[in-house]
């Protein structure tokens, strides 16, 4: 090691790593974290449980990535469990999607890239539903930005908001450098935020709102209790923030882990009240009216228990109601999809359940021109991402009001 490093602690097995007797894919992936450990003022790395890893698909990440990809070292493997995120296509069905011949062909070598390295090819934004659960202190390296705040969040796992080219040194090694929210220090409440809003709450609408105002800090909010979100609506909440803001992490009283840890009670204080949802329900919707070509859900990917929903509010819909689509697909991990096989079988009466692949990274820019969307997420990122004009309803009003 050079003595430019020397603050920064190895141990004797990091040290072989970093001196290539690990082999020549490790030597390269430690040697981007020692990077990150100087330019953060970490002192040690420590060792992870789990890895997700972004940048997967064709349209984010192009050939250049996908050469990135491939010209690492053939002996580059995982260390630790590692999950890949949304693709973007379906892998067994991208040609009912609409995709080209060419993407698809590209999408697969990169897929083909990660899995030699030993990388489970999960493909979901919700590695959580599909076996990478992390326990409560469990130090991880994840780069989704929804996945990253559930996990810090909900399960109490120990994560910074990751790059793809860094989460996948950290699964190669299966270290990450010891600095931001891996620090307790780091992980307490900056902004408090009381809701003074109507029931039902829409838990998508209030990430956008509040991610907005926080940018990236810590929120703590001190009455989410009495609007009794479920673990799904608090993905909802905590992906919104992530896209509108830089959210990380968030507290709510008993809700999540360590709410007694995270409170301070010299933070500032923000109330977010009916008018200023309504706002930000304004500036989200910029279809103007327009029919949509699709109603796309899905963003972060569904959860059982979500499909069972919308299975069952299908099923009850009025029959004149079950034709002439504008387009109905819904997003979620393959192995969900095939846990649900009984309520997608329902679905796809009227639409498709497509696995892999998510309406915010597929090239849904080729084939529609107007998304409308229950994601506080994904009616972020899509005017932006795929030049769509979004309506961003909640989901039962899309479906009565389009299908």
């Amino acid at each position: 090691m050079s003595s430019e490093n020397r603050e920064l602690t190895l141990t004797d097995e990091e040290k072989e790593m970093y001196e290539g007797k690990m082999g020549s894919g490790t030597k390269k992936a430690i040697r981007i974290l020692v990077s990150l450990a100087k330019i953060y003022g970490a002192k040690q790395l420590i060792p992870i449980s789990s890895a997700q890893i972004s940048g997967v698909s064709y349209k984010t990440i192009g050939d250049a990535g996908l050469e990135f990809i491939q010209d690492l070292p053939r002996d580059a493997k995982v260390r630790v469990h590692s999950t890949l995120n949304p693709v973007g296509m379906d892998t067994e069905r991208w040609r009912e999607m609409g995709i080209k011949e060419n993407f698809a062909k590209k999408q697969l070598q990169i897929i083909e890239a990660y899995t030699r390295m030993e990388i489970e090819a999960s493909m979901t934004c919700t590695p959580y539903y599909v076996g990478n659960r992390p326990k409560r202190g469990e130090h991880i390296a994840w780069s989704e930005s929804s996945a990253v705040v559930f996990a810090n969040s909900v399960l109490g796992a120990y994560t910074n908001r990751e790059g793809g080219p860094s989460a996948l040194a950290a699964a190669i090694t299966g270290r990450t450098p010891e600095y931001g929210l891996h620090l307790p220090e780091n992980r307490k409440g900056q902004v408090n935020i009381e809701i003074k809003a109507e029931k039902p709450l829409n838990f998508a609408l209030l990430g956008n709102a509040v991610g907005r105002k926080v940018g990236g800090q810590i929120p703590y909010f001190t009455n989410l209790k009495d609007f009794d979100p479920s673990e799904d609506l608090l993905k909802h909440l905590g992906a919104a923030m992530a896209a509108s803001g830089a959210v990380a992490m968030f507290h709510a009283g008993e809700l999540t882990l360590e709410y007694r840890e995270g409170y301070s009670p010299k933070a500032s204080k923000i109330t977010i009240t009916e008018k200023e949802l309504e706002e930000t329900q304004r500036l989200l919707n910029t279809a103007n009216g327009e029919i949509p070509d699709v109603i796309a859900v899905g963003c972060p990917h569904l959860s059982f228990e979500e499909i069972r929903s919308i299975a069952l509010l299908l099923e009850s819909m009025p029959a004149h109601r079950k034709k002439n689509l504008p387009g109905l697909w819904l997003f979620t991990s393959r192995g969900v999809k095939e846990r649900a096989a009984e309520y997608v079988e329902i679905i796809e009466k009227y639409g498709m359940v497509i696995a892999d692949t998510c309406m915010v990274v597929a090239p849904l820019d080729e084939l529609f021109t107007t998304t409308a969307t229950n994601s506080g997420k994904a009616a972020q990122y899509l005017p932006s991402f795929n030049s769509q004009r979004v309506v961003f309803l909640d989901i039962q009003t899309l479906l009565l009001r389009y299908l």
